[in-house]
């Protein structure tokens, strides 16, 4: 049986990814802080641990571990919290691979799009150069962190997550409520570009560089056709049979969330070009099917 640890596996995509490696057959341990809220969340199977001296030596490793950047206003502290989440338990797992007997295989580590910046209309694969603002700084230095691991001889994926769509978790169903009550609608110009993945998509994508040797450096977790916020939610609206009238302007957002806001009112036009060249199929392509799956 092959093992593999997890960071941040009580997660959105966590929760979703881990019973489908059970279903592989890997042996799971999950790093948490909380191990007894950990053992209630995670299927049984699972092996929860609160110290990387407790791990066994793992075959893969996935880090997901990060405070939510969208988790409330980006206050000078709060941004500092973001970064070190991220970067210290990165530099954590490194130090321990290089001192595991047996060198893990591959370590599919965290980023997202935001690592190219706002872009506006530019399409954005895995070549272009990193964007020159807080959520492109962290997304480098957190990458650079995990690259350290292939001077043990590791197999290094990052994966640059876009807008991952779920049914209960995530930022389609935070989005839910007010399309309901006829109040979903657009932010500041509706312009910016929201790179999306299925939920099952993001899952199979991991699952897909977990096993293919082939697969090493950044990945663009995106779907191939990333659309508008206009777009996205016109889309949302129609499958939910509701309007989509109203509008969020650009000041009014700043307000609500303060500098946040940028993550909203800004894109990428990310694509999929190096998953695609490797041979992942998606399951969803099409937003307004992926959309119907989940909410429909």
């Amino acid at each position: 049986m092959k093992n593999i640890l997890i960071t941040g596996g009580t997660g959105f995509v966590g929760t979703h990814l881990i019973p489908q490696l059970l279903d592989e057959g890997w042996a799971i341990e999950v790093l948490t802080r909380d191990k007894a809220a950990a053992e209630k969340t995670l299927p049984k199977p699972v092996v929860c641990i609160e110290s990387l001296d407790k791990a066994s030596q793992p075959q893969a490793i996935v880090n997901l571990a990060g405070e939510n950047l969208a988790d409330g206003r980006w206050t000078d502290a709060g941004k500092k919290e973001m970064r070190e989440s991220r970067l210290s338990i990165t530099r954590d797992l490194v130090a321990f691979i290089g001192a595991c007997d047996t060198t893990p295989a591959v370590l599919v580590s965290g980023s997202a799009v935001g690592y190219y910046g706002a872009r506006g209309t530019e399409v954005l694969d895995e070549e272009k150069a990193p964007g020159d603002e807080f959520q492109a700084d962290l997304c480098r230095d957190w990458e650079a962190e995990a690259l350290k691991a292939e001077a043990h001889g590791v197999r290094v994926c990052l994966i640059r997550t876009g807008i991952v769509l779920g049914a209960k978790d995530g930022a389609l169903a935070q989005m839910i409520t007010p399309f309901k009550f006829g109040l979903g609608g657009h932010f500041g110009s509706g312009e910016q570009y929201m790179p999306w993945i299925h939920i099952k998509d993001q899952t199979g994508a991991i699952r897909f560089l977990l096993d293919n040797d082939e697969a090493r450096g950044p990945f663009n977790l995106a779907a191939p056709e990333p659309v508008t916020n206009q777009t996205f939610t016109d889309t949302l609206a129609r499958v939910l049979h509701r309007p989509s009238f109203a509008w969020v302007p650009g000041p009014a957002l700043k307000v609500a969330v303060g500098e946040m806001s940028h993550l909203l009112l800004t894109g990428q036009r990310a694509v999929p070009r190096k998953l695609q060249t490797l041979g992942y199929e998606f399951v969803f392509t099409d937003l307004e099917a992926a959309m119907a799956d989940l909410v429909g």
